[in-house]
């Protein structure tokens, strides 16, 4: 029940207070960890740079392993409510749901007026990382669909999932390994071998968070009254379009929830024969993301209760 509570209080206090500045987010601590230990990267020799990748995340994912337990160890000694309070700002911490949110949010305000370069630097800036100089209403659209359904798993269900599992160390780890993954996990010169391990293991720690979300966006799309069977077959036929082996499965059931195209241009299109997406389909993608945060919550919180009566 201590874990079912404080995830409860860290959607909460997501729900506030959002986000703190990156000077004091443990994300970004994470990314300065893993910019610095690059810096010892070999510059010469696949296998050597292969080699660092795997201590990059070994090193790394050790030191979160070790915050988490301190915390949770301190954590055990407080009272009640302290304990929960404390564990649930923690826990938020490693969520994005309201940060999310607002990216889209302003994305799509930017698309409905107009302001073309606006919405291009926010989802240049916010969400992708790819260039976005070129993209037109519809393809800044799709891209932030696309980035809302693959962070609604990496940012949200993902995080809670490994807490309700693991804790604290759990989800501290699974964080860490998607920023490993977000900053070495390129195909160029310079991050094609430093990069595998990371790429790897984030591939590994998703399979589960991607498919429960691909879930959970279907769950959100039969309370929403959506065309649940043309999703299915959507997701069925598209899921391994991306060259993620996890990415594929939240975007192409989101594709198929709001029946729109969602397109990389030379990559992959997810809902090929569907209608090109517009600003309001944003909001859309918006509302099954938070119901779809919420069911996972209610399940977690659920799964506690039946084990402690069963207890």
């Amino acid at each position: 029940m201590h874990r079912a509570i404080i995830i409860v209080i860290a959607l909460i206090v997501d729900k506030l207070f959002g986000d703190p500045p990156n000077k004091f987010h443990p994300v970004a601590w994470m990314g300065w960890l893993i910019a610095d230990l690059q810096k010892n990267a070999p510059k010469e020799g696949k296998w050597e740079q292969f080699r660092y990748g795997g201590y990059i995340i070994s090193t790394g994912a050790s030191i979160m392993v070790g915050i988490g337990w301190i915390i949770e160890q301190v954590i055990k000694i407080l009272s009640i409510p302290s304990k929960w309070l404390i564990g649930g700002t923690a826990l938020k911490l490693m969520l994005a749901l309201r940060g999310l949110s607002k990216a889209g949010e302003s994305i799509q305000k930017a698309i409905s007026a107009g302001d073309i370069s606006e919405a291009r630097r926010l989802v240049s800036w916010h969400l992708v990382s790819r260039d976005t100089s070129q993209l037109d209403e519809s393809q800044l659209a799709a891209a932030t669909i696309e980035s809302i359904a693959e962070n609604t798993s990496d940012g949200v269900i993902g995080p809670l999932f490994y807490y309700a599992i693991w804790g604290l160390p759990g989800v501290i780890v699974y964080r860490f390994a998607n920023t490993a993954d977000a900053m070495l996990g390129y195909r160029d010169e310079k991050r094609e071998w430093l990069g595998k391990i990371p790429a790897r293991f984030d591939d590994i720690l998703n399979i589960i968070p991607a498919r429960l979300t691909t879930f959970l966006f279907l769950m959100s799309g039969k309370i929403t009254g959506r065309n649940t069977e043309r999703a299915i077959g959507i997701w069925q036929r598209d899921q391994h379009l991306t060259d993620s082996p996890n990415a594929g499965h939240p975007m192409s059931m989101a594709a198929g929830l709001l029946d729109v195209k969602l397109e990389k241009e030379g990559q992959y299109t997810l809902g090929a024969g569907n209608r090109s997406p517009q600003a309001d389909d944003i909001e859309k993608m918006i509302e099954l993301s938070r119901i779809a945060t919420y069911l996972a919550a209610t399940l977690f919180v659920l799964n506690s209760l039946i084990r402690r009566i069963a207890k």
